[in-house]
């Protein structure tokens, strides 16, 4: 159950661990922990993307060293066997980032979901918020890495003449195509070759809800044709892409979302 509705949360917000993991371009100049200590939904835990990410490197966001996110997550008072559930107040994006990182260090997919409509879509409701910040004992949380849910470079060059996977981009139509120079310092226009593009605007509604199954069924259909492999998703810095992922596993029962971390950012690089 990758999504949950606001609904089931409101009724089980004392049987899971919430965490809001808000988060958004730094043009949008927000500051989305202090928004967090004004407001946020019962027993929530501020979860920062960037800080929470790979120190030590010129790539955005990229997923931490084991330990590090055992030390991360221990100190959030976070167990192996809780129920997780992940929000943002802006625009979903980051939430699905953390979801995916859950998963990639081995906290079960039946017990991490992202809330669909995030916490605009629970404000919206006027469902309760607080200012109240809880902070739960201190864990001793172990994970494991499966190294299978994250392609690295060379994996994506050997894919581009095996063809064993489709890559599939979340950027928007004009940075795929090159056609508008990439937001990031020293890297370059374009995608990797052989690459689609699904802008992973397409797979929401404008309330940052879903689309319908039925609907990404289609759209995914579309673009993978006869593809017997599961795609690998990509985008500027491994972000957008995991929107793409949730979606994917929205369609796909038992999917394991698979990102290339170091995505455009990377592969771009000059």
């Amino acid at each position: 159950m990758s999504l949950v509705d606001t609904n089931w949360l409101e009724e089980n917000l004392d049987k899971v661990k919430i965490i809001d993991c808000s988060w958004d371009l730094p043009s949008e100049n927000r500051n989305f922990e202090e928004e967090f200590k004004n407001e946020h939904i019962p027993n929530a835990i501020f979860f920062d993307l960037d800080k929470n990410s790979k120190k030590h490197t010129d790539l955005p966001h990229m997923l931490p060293n084991k330990n590090v996110w055992n030390k991360i997550i221990s100190n959030l008072g976070i167990s192996k066997n809780d129920r997780i559930i992940i929000y943002d107040n802006s625009n979903l994006i980051s939430s699905c980032r953390c979801w995916y990182t859950f998963i990639y260090f081995g906290h079960s997919p039946k017990l991490v979901s992202v809330l669909n409509g995030g916490f605009r879509k629970w404000k919206k409701e006027k469902k309760t918020t607080t200012n109240r910040i809880n902070k739960f004992p201190k864990t001793n949380y172990l994970s494991t890495e499966l190294n299978n849910l994250v392609k690295d470079k060379n994996k994506i060059d050997l894919n581009i003449s095996k063809k064993e996977f489709v890559v599939i981009d979340a950027r928007n139509q004009e940075r795929f195509e090159g056609k508008v120079p990439d937001p990031r310092k020293n890297v370059r226009s374009g995608s990797i070759p052989n690459s689609v593009c699904l802008p992973f605007s397409q797979v929401i509604n404008e309330d940052f809800c879903f689309k319908s199954s039925k609907h990404l069924e289609k759209i995914f259909q579309k673009i993978l044709k006869n593809q017997e492999n599961f795609p690998v998703f990509s985008c500027g810095s491994g972000v957008t892409a995991c929107v793409l992922a949730l979606a994917y596993s929205l369609v796909k029962d038992n999917y394991l979302p698979v990102i290339y971390d170091g995505s455009w950012a990377e592969y771009g690089k000059i």
